[in-house]
């Protein structure tokens, strides 16, 4: 049995599967993390982590495993990983979250696809045919981009309006500015891959974008708990094969 945490900028995603189904798949804020019962399934044989958020939310993760923490792995970029390469320049400097979602991605795919996660920042990144992760784009997700506006203007409001055809007050403007600017930086770099590449839509905000991105689309929730499942699964069909863990001092690569 896997424990699966995603924990991002604003919310933890986590999730028990038993290797054959999922047995529970929950989202909190980091406020809640330390009412979360990561206990509630029994011992996992793995605990798997995707860590981008603070210091202080990594310490009450580990806080929270209780005896499981000593062997919780960090997943970390590598070269290689579920039969993804990944062609960052510096391979370890890529984001766990990242690689987790485009070996979720390739999995649920098999072939050439762009991946956004429109979290607290909106990232889009580009997986070829042959399994390569070939980089990508990090931008203000849609949440910042309406504080950024409001906090950084005299007379622009935090924006409560929606996405139409030609606004016509300041909250519909702003909104649908966003949206926009979203979609078309999504849009704009799938013209970059081979035509009729899908968009694999995943996050908080996806529901926000989905309407503005052309088909083929296909929306996956919690797409870095379904990367990290894959990585769960090589990992384990390791163990069975070599009879010892793929780890390294905690940290999975």
């Amino acid at each position: 049995m896997y424990l699966l945490i995603d924990a991002g900028n604003t919310r933890i995603k986590w999730g028990f599967h038993d290797g054959a189904r999922w047995l529970c798949r929950e989202d909190l804020t980091h406020d809640a993390l330390s009412t979360c019962d990561f206990a509630r399934f029994g011992e996992p044989s793995r605990v798997l982590v995707a860590h981008v958020a603070s210091d202080a939310i990594r310490a009450l993760i580990l806080q929270q495993l209780g005896p499981w923490a000593a062997r919780a792995e960090w997943l970390v970029a590598g070269l290689q990983r579920c039969g993804l390469t990944n062609r960052y320049a510096e391979p370890g400097r890529l984001g766990p979250d990242r690689w987790a979602a485009a070996i979720g991605a390739w999995h649920r795919v098999r072939g050439a696809c762009v991946v956004v996660c429109a979290g607290t920042a909106t990232t889009v990144d580009a997986i070829d045919s042959g399994g390569n992760f070939l980089g990508g784009l990090i931008l203000p997700g849609h949440g910042l981009m309406l504080r950024a506006l409001a906090g950084g203007t005299a007379a622009l409001p935090l924006a409560e309006g929606d996405c139409v055809a030609f606004p016509k007050n300041t909250h519909d403007a702003i909104e649908t500015g966003i949206r926009y600017a979203q979609s078309g930086a999504v849009e704009r770099f799938r013209q970059e891959m081979p035509q009729h590449t899908p968009v694999v839509l995943s996050g908080g905000s996806a529901s926000a974008l989905a309407p503005l991105i052309a088909p083929p689309r296909i929306d996956f929730p919690n797409l870095v708990l379904e990367g990290l499942l894959c990585v769960a699964r090589e990992a384990q069909r390791g163990v069975e094969r070599r009879a010892n863990p793929v780890q390294t001092r905690g940290v999975l690569e």
